[in-house]
């Protein structure tokens, strides 16, 4: 997977503990999706490594391109929701 030279410089300084392939994993397999008015598109799923907190990533429009991501403590999954209405 791509990343931006944001994510690289930025992110993963300050998130040293944070891993490119659990990021991969979150946008290959998340368990919801938004789209930003951006065009940026935020992926969550769960992280066993991290205690199964959900990570959220956030990706450029592409959809590929990894820009940010954080474990996202106050994600509640949305009620009748299921990944193919996505």
């Amino acid at each position: 997977m791509k990343t931006t030279k944001y994510f690289e410089e930025q992110v993963l300084r300050k998130r040293p503990y944070l891993k490119q392939e659990w990021c991969e994993r979150v946008v290959q397999n998340f368990v919801h999706k938004e789209t930003q008015e951006d065009g940026r598109i935020r992926f969550w799923g769960p992280i066993e490594e991290l205690e199964g907190k959900f990570l959220r990533v956030i990706t450029l429009d592409d959809g590929e391109t990894i820009h940010n991501a954080f474990p996202d403590r106050d994600f509640e999954m949305p009620l009748h929701e299921t990944k193919e209405t996505l």
